[in-house]
Order: C-alpha cells, then sequence, then structure tokens
C-alpha cells in the first residue's frame, strides 16, 4: 500500500513505506521546513556594482558553508563525519563557484544577476549536469542544491536551513532530507523520521539506522501532515498511522520496555545451539571503533579507509595513513579487523584519484579499479596498513572493493604479499564476483558481501530512488541466490583443507535481524553492522539453531518475491514481533 488509506468505520489515517530501521514509537510529526525561497530572477543590477566585490562575497558565502560544515563534521563519528565532509566539499566546488561569478557579469546572458540569483542558477546548472550523468553521480544533486541553499542563506545573513527545533521529542517527517541535517539529527529530541521519497540505502535511512533511530522511507504522502499530529511508526512493518488508539499506544510502550532487554551485547555470539556466529563492527574511525568495542563487538568487519581522504584534495601521506588505521587497530588488541581498501568514485569522487567526467561513475573507475588509472595510491595504502599492523596486535585483514574476476582477485593479493599482509581478500559486490566465487577465492583468503551494492547492481536498481525501493531490497530471492553462490563457491574454493574460505556480511543486509537469520542459513559465516545493531541480532540469533537458520534460508530463496521471502522467514520468527523487530 503506497497511499493513504481512510479505514470506513474507524477514520483511521494510515501510511505505507519501506521500513529502514526497526522501532514503534509515538509522537507528534513536525514538517521539515520548507526550501529557502528563489532569489527573483530578472532584478536590474545597477550598472555601478564592484563584480569583483561581489565574486568575492560569493567566494566568502562558500568558504563560510564549507567551514561550518567541517565544524560540524568534527563533533561526530562514523558516517556522520563521512557525510557532513563530502558535503563540505561540494560547498567550495570550483565549477559552482566559477559559474556563479561568471554570472554576475553584464556580458553574461541576459545579463549581470545578483549575487545570490547567481549562485541560485549555478547550482541550477551544476544539478543538470550530474542529473544528465545518471547513477551516484545523479545523487549529489540533493547535495548540490542543499549546498546552494546555505550559501544563499548566507549571502543573506539568515541562518542555514536545518532540522526544527523543538523543546519536546518528535517525529521528522519531510519529503527527504539532505545529508547535513540527517548527520546533525539529535536522536534525544528526533524519535522517528518518515520520509516521502528517498530508497533503503539513502542517507536518511542508513544514517537512521546508524542512530538507532525508527525510520520509514518512500512513504508517499507524509510530508503533508499537519504539524502537531500525533503519528505511530513501526519501522520494521514500514507503517504509520495517524491518531493511533490504545492498541497502537500499548504497542509503542511495550517496544520501549522491550527494547531495553536487548540494549546491550554480550560479547559472544552463538546460536541456540551453541554454533558461533561473530558480530562484528562497521567503523569508519579510532572513535567509531573505541564506540564498537564498548558495545561489545567481536571485532571490525569493514573498516572505510574514505574517511582518511574525503576531506583531501591531495592523497594523504603514509605516515598519516599510518596513524589514522593505528587508531582503528588499537581499539581492538588481538582481534581481527578487516580493512577495506579505498573505496573512491561514484558517490565518494575524489580529486586526486577519480573523473568527475565519467558517464556513469556507478560502473567506471571506482574502488579496485582505481589502481589502473592512479597506479602507487593503492600500494602506498597497503604499506601504510602493514606498518600500522605491525605497531599493533590486531589480526589485520585486508580487502579491494569493486573485484570482478578472479584475475583481480590475484593482483590484489600479490600487491598485499608484497606490502607484508598475509590475510587478503575481496569484497563481492559486482554479480560475476559471487557467480564466480570458487575461482575468485581460489586466489585469496577471504571474501565479506558487500549487499548494498550487490542488490543494486543485481537489480540494475539505483539504491537512491525511492520508486525502485522494492527492487533495490536485499530480501531479493535474486540477491539471496547470489549470496548462497557466494558461500557455496568459498566451500569449493577451500576443498583441499575441508573447511570453507570465511565468507562475511558487511553491508545494511546483516544488521537486519530476520535477515541476519537467513544469512547464516546460507553459509555466512560473520556478520558485520553499525555498533547499534549488534544487540538487537544476537537477541535473535541466539533464538534458533543452525539447521533453523538453513530451514529459514530454504524458504526465502524458493519465494516469488522479495515480499513474500520477507513475510515467510518473519512469520518462523515469532521473537521478532515480542521484541519489536
Amino acid at each position: 500500500m503506497n497511499n493513504e488509506v481512510l479505514a470506513s468505520t474507524a477514520l483511521v489515517q494510515q501510511f505505507s513505506g519501506v521500513g529502514v530501521s526497526a522501532g514503534r514509537v509515538v509522537g507528534p510529526i513536525r514538517q521539515m521546513p520548507g526550501s529557502v525561497a528563489e532569489p527573483a530572477a530578472g532584478v536590474v543590477v545597477p550598472a555601478d556594482v564592484n563584480v569583483a566585490e561581489q565574486g568575492q562575497r560569493i567566494k566568502d558565502a562558500a568558504k563560510a558553508v564549507k567551514a561550518e560544515l567541517l565544524a560540524r563534521a568534527a563533533s561526530l563519528a562514523g558516517e556522520g563525519k563521512e557525510v557532513l565532509e563530502a558535503t563540505a566539499l561540494m560547498a567550495a566546488d570550483p565549477m559552482l563557484v566559477k559559474s556563479a561569478i561568471k554570472l554576475l557579469s553584464p556580458d553574461a546572458p541576459g545579463g549581470a544577476r545578483t549575487a545570490e540569483r547567481a549562485i541560485w542558477e549555478a547550482g541550477d546548472g551544476v544539478a543538470e549536469k550530474l542529473k544528465a550523468l545518471g547513477g551516484y553521480m545523479a545523487e549529489r544533486v540533493a547535495d548540490v542544491l542543499d549546498v546552494r541553499a546555505r550559501i544563499v542563506s548566507e549571502l543573506r545573513g539568515l541562518p542555514a536551513p536545518g532540522i526544527p527545533v523543538s523543546d519536546t521529542p518528535f517525529i521528522l517527517a519531510a519529503e527527504d532530507l539532505a545529508p547535513a541535517d540527517t548527520a546533525t539529527l539529535d536522536p534525544a529530541k528526533v524519535i522517528g523520521l518518515i520520509t516521502s521519497s528517498g530508497g533503503p540505502q539513502s542517507h536518511t535511512a542508513i544514517l537512521a539506522r546508524a542512530l538507532g533511530l525508527p525510520a520509514i522511507v518512500a512513504a508517499p504522502g507524509v510530508d503533508e501532515i499537519a504539524d502537531g499530529t500525533e503519528v505511530y511508526i513501526d519501522g520494521a512493518a514500514g507503517s504509520i498511522t495517524v491518531e493511533p488508539g490504545a492498541e497502537l499506544l500499548a504497542a509503542a510502550a511495550a517496544w520501549s520496555a522491550q527494547a531495553s532487554t536487548f540494549s546491550t551485547f554480550s560479547g559472544a555470539n552463538t546460536l541456540a545451539d551453541g554454533f558461533a556466529v561473530p558480530l562484528l563492527a562497521n567503523v569508519g574511525t579510532g572513535s567509531d571503533a573505541l564506540k564498537a568495542a564498548e558495545a561489545g563487538a567481536e571485532g571490525v568487519g569493514l573498516l572505510r579507509t574514505e574517511f582518511c581522504f574525503l576531506d583531501r584534495a591531495e592523497e594523504p601521506t603514509v605516515d598519516e595513513q599510518i596513524a589514522a588505521y593505528g587508531a582503528v587497530f588499537a581499539a581492538f588488541p588481538g582481534k581481527k579487523v578487516v580493512v577495506r581498501t579505498l573505496d573512491a568514485g561514484a558517490d565518494k569522487p575524489l580529486p586526486f584519484l577519480t573523473n568527475a567526467d565519467e558517464p556513469n561513475p556507478a560502473l567506471g573507475v571506482r574502488g579496485y579499479r582505481t589502481d589502473l588509472t592512479s597506479p602507487g595510491v593503492l600500494e602506498r595504502q597497503l604499506q601504510a596498513i602493514a606498518a600500522a599492523e605491525a605497531a599493533h596486535t590486531a589480526e589485520v585483514w585486508v580487502m579491494a572493493p569493486m573485484i570482478s574476476t578472479a584475475e583481480e582477485a590475484a593482483d590484489f593479493a600479490s600487491l598485499c604479499a608484497a606490502a607484508g599482509l598475509k590475510t587478503p581478500g575481496v569484497m563481492v559486490e559486482v554479480p560475476s564476483a559471487a557467480l564466480t566465487a570458487a575461482t575468485v577465492l581460489r586466489e585469496v583468503s577471504f571474501a565479506s558481501l558487500g549487499t548494498n551494492d550487490l542488490t543494486q547492481y543485481a537489480m540494475a536498481a539505483d539504491r537512491q530512488l525511492g520508486p525502485l525501493a522494492a527492487l533495490n531490497n536485499p530480501w531479493q530471492p535474486a540477491v539471496l541466490q547470489l549470496v548462497k553462490l557466494t558461500a557455496d563457491g568459498a566451500a569449493l574454493a577451500s576443498s583441499t583443507t575441508g573447511l570453507p574460505k570465511p565468507v562475511g556480511v558487511c553491508g545494511e543486509a546483516a544488521a537486519d535481524p530476520a535477515l541476519a537469520v537467513v544469512l547464516v542459513g546460507l553459509g555466512v559465516t560473520t556478520l558485520s553492522m553499525s555498533a547499534r545493531a549488534l544487540a538487537a541480532v544476537s537477541a535473535v540469533l541466539k533464538t534458533v539453531t543452525l539447521d533453523q537458520t538453513r530451514h529459514l534460508a530454504f524458504t526465502a530463496l524458493a519465494a516469488p518475491s522479495a515480499t513474500e521471502a520477507r513475510a515467510a522467514v518473519r512469520a518462523g520468527l515469532p521473537i521478532l514481533d515480542e521484541l519489536g523487530l
């Protein structure tokens, strides 16, 4: 159901979308404030206006916006920090600023513009170019328009657009949220998120999960609910009910009480029959790693090394990288830390490494492939990882993103060996790697499934687009088949030892307790997720045996659709409803 439903008897107004972060809460709606008013077009600029001074105003405003975003990023960690740093870079994008300054000239087509109008039109131009590129670059359009609004506000001397201020907790509703806003949500005030657009892997969804906020995206109409209206949201079911009755109020209260029962993780995850399935954490910084260790994570399943690169116009030195990686290794002495080498490109362009003019960056030079066009960067990163490992006791594994063939896997393994790294692996996010997992994994020691990209590539569905949310769903039987093929390939690749090579999942799918059960049943050996998800996933896994996970995995594989796969598995896991998951 994607539209408003009116029950004729009780006149209950409901909306439905894609649940992206579990939880049941009740609260008043606060709508995201409207966008910054567009500067008037056709304003006659006096002939004596100093164009150079107006150009400097634009430069200064862009720098101020960049500085403000970086200052906010400094107080955050993980995804929030990375998102704000990437948005800050866009605020000072030369293409945006130079385009705006050109429009200040009396010689510009249509005549001179005011500074505010110039940056507005320049933002439109950059956004249109990104839309034309499609894929990941098209996803940056929202970022450009957000930055444009902030620069216009700065030029006007007004506060930047942002999250509503409230003395009481509320559920935030919007068409969608800009990354800079999502990254700085205060979970003490914002108790839930609902948006009318966006997808299950949008910034809103990813950061809601990281913050532990119940959230629903792609729910048409929720951005029109009146401020102050009390609503009930069920983040697992994807349902929103206006003016809930006693039954739903009780459900929210029960969830709040139950949530405390799985608020902590013991640090040793096993199934009901004692079978161990280690739960690891996804981190980006030393600060993230310390928080994950405090939450009981049994190691790190994904160290996103981009945090060391995103705010840089030049490649960080080897010494800078050693310090950054070492801060993570220090948080997990004697435990496994899986490092993903630089995943640049697509939605994470870097000036010194990627080409912004690629026609389709999602299928372009990204991840491991950047070694083809910028040789040396990967080798230096591997040297830094090896040096950091030597200074600590963490058990360091290293994997390359965007590996497509056994030949690429072998090349990466040789680069790791040359750097002195003993445990090379690959990310399985390209379907070809899953289909040929037996040969790919003969070249390396392990694999980790990046389910976010694997899903969008398997289903040919941009993971940020709300209209494609149903396709871009890791419950799709086709995606689950690729997971099984990878695990089966890992067993074949280890035929001489008798033990399958390890296969982990570090994508967002691992944080879904129901899907975690299925992944274990498909042969996945470790699960990595945000630290906040550890306790809930463990609470569900400890109620099932390995045989039960395999039965539920078979049930999901046999389902004709993602919706039916999810429903069938959830029906076999009553603990989910008991815990409000």
